[in-house]
């Protein structure tokens, strides 16, 4: 029986693995125990036999039910694509620019072990994503653990060891010679282990092959084969169109030794593909990931979630039941932490979580926290200022509940800080860019001949205010936008009372 694809049709054993192949050709047996998976952004993509073992594991297929956008799908119902092929179109893009590298520039001496190396971190890289994605680690975490600095990345890490000792994947790994690759792996997904201060602080590979370590996350620009798959796939399920082309990049990217180490450069007529990229990055933000609607859902989820945390429970090691703060550290009870956890709390009949089901199922039914106002500060601010802000807010509320009034409260009010950039605060992220000339030399970015309508800033912030009243409580929403509206005056007077003062000195 011919061995078949995961899209129901024949795999074809003269097709070579992904975009250009390396060096050596591989085994006949690569061709056997590879996968041909039909992506709707990238097209057939073959998948090596080791990242499908990797694939065929209960920790890796629980990323078919954590939604890729979160909360983004309760506004865009196109927005329903999953960490799961996210993960197989990165792996893909890694596979494809090392490869491109290793066939243009031979002296770079890629060899097959660093292209499945990378092509690994890239199918990995998510493995660590909570329920609804970055709201778990971005808002959750933060509200049920104060002053945490957890991040996805440290559970991907832990997830990655968890994998390989539960399923019995070292095997597979000493198949192809990767027994002593993992922490390469994983570094190529984090950075440089904690604590280190030498000159080059990464175990797996060495200096020169430094170029390695920007393929899958760039800590140094932030262009990588990570953003250009969610750029294209979150585009394509939401309906937008987007102007940069990546395997154009790929194409015009070489490395070049930079200031002692090699980097990977792009050619110099690539800038303005390249502020495309970003500025898809600013848009998606602007549009999809920070819409107003999906950040309310979003702090609706969060709201139930943390009234829920110290009563829906989760078994991890050796069945001990475990809050879902607590299973970031135990990656057992960690594997059952999905999307799914909302659909749990709100079918669960446990009393202590009526609390948390009244949330939910006010955001089923759109009955969300209502929209106060968006405002543009002409002043630096930061999320620190939120609890001044609020305490100024609720200081102009003149209500009297013994005159049958509803006295304004901070814990009514939600206040968020919303930024819009290119991926680098407000610092051009092309500064950190390298760029060749046609003979292949370093020169600097010509951003000034690029384009006269380039932005001059590139960091915009608004305040969002919303309150957490009830679709009956007219009255406090009425209070909560008249203080709000009060206060904001407030505050641009005072700002024009600041700069007439400042400008009559």
């Amino acid at each position: 029986m011919e061995d078949q694809d995961r899209s129901g049709t024949a795999a074809n054993p003269d097709k070579k693995a992904g975009v250009g192949s390396p060096v050596k050709d591989p085994e006949p047996t690569f061709f056997q125990e590879a996968k041909i998976f039909n992506d709707p952004v990238h097209g057939h993509i073959t998948i090596h036999p080791l990242c499908v073992k990797i694939m065929d594991t209960i920790q890796f297929q629980r990323l078919r039910y954590i939604k890729q956008l979160g909360c983004c799908y309760q506004v865009y119902p196109g927005a329903a694509h999953n960490r799961f092929e996210h993960s197989l179109g990165v792996s893909h893009l890694a596979g494809t620019f090392c490869k491109k590298l290793q066939q243009k520039q031979p002296d770079l001496k890629i060899t097959p072990k660093d292209v499945l190396c990378v092509q690994i971190a890239g199918l990995c890289h998510d493995l660590g994503h909570g329920p609804f994605s970055h709201m778990f680690d971005n808002a959750f975490i933060p509200a049920v653990i104060k002053g945490s600095k957890w991040k996805h990345e440290k559970a991907s890490m832990a997830m990655i060891d968890h994998l390989i000792e539960e399923n019995d994947l070292m095997k597979d790994f000493v198949k192809f010679n990767l027994e002593d690759d993992i922490t390469f792996i994983k570094e190529l997904i984090d950075g440089p282990p904690e604590n280190k201060d030498n000159p080059w602080p990464y175990e797996g590979r060495l200096q020169d092959q430094s170029f390695l370590y920007e393929i899958v996350a760039n800590k140094e620009s932030g262009i990588d084969v990570d953003k250009w798959d969610y750029f294209l796939r979150d585009s394509h399920s939401l309906g937008m169109n987007i102007s940069f082309d990546c395997h154009r990049l790929m194409d015009f990217s070489r490395v070049i030794e930079v200031k002692g180490k090699k980097h990977i450069c792009f050619r110099d007529k690539e800038e303005g593909n390249l502020y495309d990229m970003f500025h898809t990055r600013y848009l998606l933000h602007r549009r999809a990931y920070q819409h107003k609607v999906t950040k309310i859902i979003e702090e609706m989820y969060v709201d139930a979630l943390v009234k829920a945390n110290g009563h829906y429970l989760v078994a991890g090691k050796e069945g001990k039941q475990m809050k879902m703060s607590e299973a970031i550290d135990d990656m057992v009870a960690y594997t059952k932490l999905t999307d799914d956890v909302i659909l749990q709390i709100m079918r669960s009949p446990d009393e202590n979580l009526k609390e948390s089901i009244e949330i939910l199922e006010r955001a089923q039914k759109r009955e969300l926290y209502p929209f106060i106002g968006e405002y543009q500060p002409q002043f630096d601010c930061s999320k620190e200022n939120i609890p001044k802000w609020k305490d100024a807010i609720v200081s102009l509320s003149n209500q009297n509940p013994e005159d049958g009034g509803q006295q304004l409260t901070e814990d009514q009010l939600v206040i968020h800080v919303v930024k819009f950039n290119y991926g680098m605060g407000d610092k051009n992220p092309i500064d950190k860019v390298h760029f060749y000339s046609k003979k292949n030399e370093i020169i600097e970015s010509k951003k000034k001949t690029v384009s006269r309508m380039l932005p001059g800033s590139f960091e915009q912030k608004v305040i969002r205010i919303y309150c957490k009243c009830k679709p009956e409580e007219l009255q406090l929403r009425k209070e909560a936008t008249e203080c709000v509206e009060k206060w904001w005056d407030n505050v641009v007077k005072g700002l024009e009372e600041f700069t007439t003062d400042v400008s009559s000195e």
